[in-house]
């Protein structure tokens, strides 16, 4: 239902299946989701747009908080709505994700040193101002909408049967393995440095975590969600861990081999592939989803 109540709103972005050898690795099929050519640049529009269309918004509009790709998101698809929006990002938000939120037209705010710092104050501007909050991860809406992602994969790659993808708050994580239904062995790969899905997994619930990765501005929450962890607690196969080196390095040769642009969070599903974080068996068909591209790292000769 969520899959076709967004479709008119969001890209079917393509996939592209090389070789592991690219990579310098042992011969094996992996398929690339392009999740960066989405609307605003990753995979968060889905969710952005599936709260839109499924929820009824107040007069006062929708309010998110966001290291940048959320907030972008939520910008974009309510500028394609007309639904007034506030975002609220961290200063640690990249300049490039700032700009993408002002240019779609949303009141932006930056304050407050991490993601949890802005989502507490834009908790206080939903409660002063009557403003639907629209959760970057925990959120049913949200999760649905990440999961047609990993709906068109499965349509796109059926001989996949294995997808990774990137662990924040857990949104696009658990959003896979519900849209997969077991079909998919479902793995997550999360920096060293913000390692809040592993830290949930040991506890026995969301805890909160150290936020400190080159990904900080995309993959870096104190806690996952409470229903985030619930679904990859019962539904997921694993979750790795990625050094901010190994990320950089998958960063690096996505724009070298293929000449494909991720940010760091984007590219940390793949550094659990390169890195040997996650070693796909021989003759595993390994998908991964590349989830985003609001970077200005990228040197284009200028």
């Amino acid at each position: 239902m969520v899959a076709a109540r967004i479709r008119q709103h969001v890209r079917r972005t393509p996939v592209v299946t090389v070789d592991l050898a690219d990579f310098g690795l042992a011969a094996g099929p992996l398929t690339l989701k392009l999740e960066q050519l989405q609307h605003s640049g990753s995979f968060k529009v889905r969710g952005a747009f599936a709260n839109l269309v499924l929820r009824d918004i107040p007069p006062a509009g929708v309010v998110a908080a966001s290291g940048g790709n959320h907030g972008a998101a939520v910008a974009y698809a309510a500028g394609v709505l007309g639904v007034p929006a506030r975002i609220f990002v961290p200063e640690v938000s990249s300049p490039a994700k700032v700009s993408r939120i002002r240019g779609y037209g949303a009141d932006l705010v930056i304050e407050g040193a991490t993601y949890s710092d802005a989502f507490a104050v834009s908790q206080d501007w939903a409660a002063a101002s009557g403003a639907l909050p629209i959760h970057a991860y925990d959120q049913a809406e949200t999760v649905l909408g990440a999961g047609t992602a990993g709906l068109e994969l499965m349509e796109q790659a059926p001989l996949a049967g294995t997808v990774l993808t990137a662990v924040g708050g857990g949104g696009l994580l658990a959003g896979t393995a519900t849209a997969s239904a077991g079909r998919l062995r479902v793995i997550g790969a999360e920096p060293e440095g913000a390692p809040t899905m592993t830290r949930a997994l040991a506890a026995g619930r969301p805890t909160d975590a150290l936020t400190g990765s080159v990904a900080v501005d995309s993959l870096a929450p104190r806690q996952v969600g409470e229903l985030t962890y619930a679904v990859a607690a019962s539904s997921v196969h694993a979750v790795v861990l990625v050094s901010d080196e190994s990320i950089l390095a998958a960063q690096q040769l996505l724009w070298e081999r293929l000449r494909v642009v991720a940010e760091p969070g984007g590219a940390a599903a793949l550094a659990a592939v390169l890195s040997g974080r996650y070693a796909p068996a021989p003759g595993e068909h390994v998908a991964v989803i590349v989830s985003g591209a609001n970077t200005t790292a990228v040197d284009f000769g200028r």
